[in-house]
């Protein structure tokens, strides 16, 4: 692979613009690409998406063209649709809370479109995620740290990369602040130095999950019941893809005392809730299992973990039990440990690994 050209994942947003203009301005021989995920109707949006959309596409194109650098869509929607919406559907039926951001990540970004980077003989990929990629020579191995702007570090959705993936990836963004990403826009005159950020899950542009999966599905969201921990009935829910583990507000019951959901049973299609302070739990784990700082955790290991992508980290010992698999034991109980997310570990800035709550 031609380590003196680099391919920029560019999705039409100000972040990998920038990131793009950055990457020509360090001498790299530039090549811009969007990745067509999925169409309106494959979602059941009517009108343009706030992802993916023909002006995202123009927005991307434009930018390469201000910069002098090729630009290419490529059709990943097959991919993404087995990858990300299809394991998004699965995960929300067995009960879980996926992280389709992370999945995105793993299978699309870097994944396939490393491997189409590798086709065209281009050593490096670029994208506009806030993190830094780093090489410890006393390990030998690639790193990654936290972006500079706490507020804006997007370490946590990256912790699947691979050594390989790492070796040929430039995360320009990784020492700048979002208003110093937008000043670099204006002042090249990006068309979209001002576009504001979208918030949602791409394919989800409402927020509405459980409608989502039954347009995609053809299939109701079967109602069931409410049960207390002693498996008493409160009442009838609307399907339990509908609810999230912590969730208190929108349940539709009359109740004497707070509730909120604790679990979520696909067996037997029922919504679990109690009183706050059983949402908090002391230990995790914790399966498909990455690590980047190194091959194998030998011993239980101290190390900061978040569970969330917005939590800060708290300290916890963690435990590799199995090839693919780890225990976190916290030092302080956590509120709403979810399944289906992710749980990210950390020595100081530097991501040590990660996996899949269980």
């Amino acid at each position: 692979m031609n380590g003196k050209r680099a391919l920029i994942a560019m999705s039409g947003g100000v972040d990998s613009s920038v990131a793009a203009f950055l990457t020509k301005e360090a001498g790299f021989d530039c090549a811009g690409a969007t990745m067509k995920l999925f169409s309106n109707e494959d979602i059941g949006v009517e009108g343009e998406s706030r992802c993916c959309s023909l002006d995202d596409v123009e927005d991307a194109r434009s930018v390469a063209n201000r910069l002098g650098i090729p630009f290419f869509v490529f059709n990943f929607s097959d991919n993404f649709r087995r990858e990300v919406i299809e394991r998004f559907i699965a995960a929300y039926k067995s009960g879980a809370t996926p992280n389709p951001c992370i999945d995105c990540n793993r299978f699309l970004k870097f994944d396939k479109f490393f491997s189409r980077a590798k086709e065209l003989d281009i050593g490096h990929i670029v994208t506009g995620h806030y993190a830094a990629v780093y090489y410890d020579a006393a390990s030998r191995r690639w790193g990654l740290k936290k972006g500079a702007d706490e507020s804006k570090d997007q370490s946590y959705v990256l912790y699947s990369l691979t050594q390989e993936q790492l070796a040929h990836t430039l995360l320009p963004l990784g020492g700048m602040s979002k208003a110093e990403v937008r000043e670099a826009a204006l002042e090249n005159g990006f068309v979209n130095a001002k576009k504001r950020e979208s918030q949602d899950i791409c394919f989800v542009p409402d927020g509405d999950y459980a409608a989502f999966i039954e347009h995609y599905t053809r299939e109701p969201n079967c109602p069931g019941d409410f049960v207390d921990g002693g498996g008493r009935v409160l009442g009838r829910h609307r399907g339990f893809v509908r609810y999230t583990i912590g969730q208190r507000r929108g349940l539709g019951l009359s109740l004497r005392e707070p509730l909120y959901v604790c679990a979520k049973r696909a067996a037997d299609n029922t919504v679990v809730l109690g009183r706050s302070e059983e949402l908090f739990s002391k230990s995790l784990t914790a399966s498909e299992l990455n690590l980047i700082a190194c091959d194998r955790l030998v011993a239980p290991t101290r190390v900061k973990a978040k569970v969330r992508y917005k939590q800060r980290e708290q300290w916890a010992t963690v435990e590799q039990t199995a090839e693919d698999r780890i225990r976190v034991d916290f030092d302080e109980p956590q509120r709403a440990v979810t399944p289906g997310q992710a749980v990210v570990l950390y020595d100081g800035d530097c991501v040590v690994g990660g996996g899949t709550i269980e």
